[in-house]
């Protein structure tokens, strides 16, 4: 039987910015359970029966929920999509709050303390990057020194002049040249965490859950970095209409 309580205590959480998605179940202290997505199928297939295994194999019940978060980019257009609407439908129905959480910021936290700047790479397609940057504070938590933004990933050597971090899946597809363009300054993080995941997006969400930081579901958007080839395609006709 789930167990119940009378304090929520556990944040769901929703990554999907990518094909590697995953959910967890994060307690402030810990993980207790994280479940794999990964696939190149439709995310929506699978979020929602995930959900449901997770919280039965942890037998947990929704009052012990304190929010739901989710990645909320850039990344997947799709992925993005999905993964919200997922979780502003749960938190109406279910009455919680929505924390969103940049991914850049998910995949950042992977590296706490780290003494080196921090610069997640995430693919955008198009040959281009998702890219920031991130110092640790004195609490060994990664904080965001420049604006996310979408470039070529060779227009990073124009950014990155000493020793960084990198992370994130754009590095099995350019990891090679940005060693090559960046020399000494590029170090790659390990590959085992080149993909958001779910369980740092909770315990992310926890320290804005602490500070009362949350989404309107009513109103909640991604993070998108650029337009969607819809939009672009959209502005096109308009342009070429005038």
């Amino acid at each position: 039987m789930p167990q119940t309580c009378k304090t929520p205590s556990v944040i769901l959480a929703l990554e999907t910015a990518t094909t590697c998605g995953s959910l967890a179940l994060v307690a402030e202290d810990r993980c207790l359970a994280e479940y794999s997505l990964n696939t190149v199928t439709s995310h929506s297939r699978s979020l929602l029966s995930g959900i449901h295994w997770l919280l039965a194999q942890c037998q947990l019940s929704w009052p012990q929920i304190a929010a739901i978060a989710v990645s909320i980019g850039p990344g997947s257009f799709t992925g993005l999509r999905i993964a919200l609407s997922t979780a502003k439908g749960l938190c109406m129905a279910a009455e919680k709050p929505l924390i969103g959480v940049s991914t850049m910021t998910g995949l950042a936290s992977q590296l706490p303390f780290s003494s080196l700047p921090i610069c997640p790479v995430i693919d955008a397609r198009k040959n281009e990057i998702y890219t920031a940057l991130y110092r640790c504070n004195q609490q060994g938590i990664p904080e965001k020194t420049t604006e996310a933004i979408v470039i070529k990933p060779e227009r990073l050597q124009e950014f990155i002049t000493t020793p960084t971090l990198l992370v994130g899946d754009a590095l099995p597809l350019y990891g090679k040249m940005l060693k090559e363009l960046l020399g000494e300054s590029a170090c790659f993080a390990p590959s085992e965490i080149c993909f958001a995941r779910a369980a740092t997006i909770g315990s992310v969400a926890w320290h804005l859950f602490r500070q009362g930081s949350f989404l309107d579901p009513a109103t909640a958007v991604p993070i998108y970095v650029r337009a969607s080839d819809a939009e672009l395609q959209f502005g096109e006709k308009k342009r070429l209409r005038k």
